[in-house]
């Protein structure tokens, strides 16, 4: 076997053992997404670093989501968790998305490897492009498909301000009395304002011109 074959062999074939090669996935992807960020990072681009083939990383994990998740050992697929919560209506978008969230961190390991997260985003540049690119095209995205307006972009990027604050104040900042309050409470307090954010009004509206009467000359 030449060597070009034997190197060909090597990147395309799985690795001695289903757990090494999963976690040589993984380690590419942590060094692939801390470099390029979410939206940089391809499935392709990890797989040629983890020496497979870019199919049995799919086979693996499916999506770049999964992957994503999986790397940074998150708990939840993002996506998969908001998607059968938002079927609740579009009148409850706000109620459902807070309380989601809030379930979602009641969970200890989401709610350190949130805190995690957020803390890299504040104090590194290329954590903070990962975590954009990652919220903006798996948990923004997903919340956009609900919201049948040209703004949705900008309606569900209102709404990661509510969110990420939250994170921010209750878990990094710990801003008393939010970092303790009951869920039932912040719930009550977020939800009506992520609600308007994507239903409501949220551009300033445009005053018509004031028509003055045309004035009628003089004998």
């Amino acid at each position: 076997m030449s060597a070009r074959t034997a190197a060909s062999h090597r990147r395309t074939g799985r690795r001695s053992g289903e757990s090494t090669t999963r976690e040589a996935i993984l380690e590419a992807a942590r060094a692939r997404f801390a470099e390029h960020g979410y939206d940089g990072a391809t499935i392709r681009g990890i797989a040629a670093d983890a020496g497979v083939d870019p199919a049995l990383v799919h086979h693996f994990y499916g999506t770049k989501e999964r992957l994503f998740v999986a790397a940074m050992r998150f708990p939840i697929v993002p996506s998969e968790a908001l998607a059968p919560a938002l079927e609740a209506g579009r009148d409850r978008l706000g109620e459902t998305i807070v309380r989601t969230v809030l379930g979602l961190w009641s969970q200890a390991e989401a709610r350190e490897q949130t805190i995690g997260l957020l803390r890299a985003a504040v104090t590194n540049d290329q954590a903070a492009e990962m975590l954009r690119g990652f919220v903006k095209a798996a948990i923004l995205g997903t919340v956009a498909g609900f919201v049948d307006d040209e703004d949705a972009e900008y309606r569900t990027s209102l709404v990661a301000t509510q969110i990420v604050g939250l994170g921010l104040a209750r878990f990094v900042l710990r801003l008393e009395p939010v970092a303790s309050a009951d869920d039932e409470d912040l719930v009550a307090a977020i939800a009506p304002t992520v609600q308007r954010y994507l239903t409501g009004d949220v551009r300033p509206r445009r005053r018509e011109p004031s028509r003055r009467p045309a004035r009628t000359p003089r004998a």
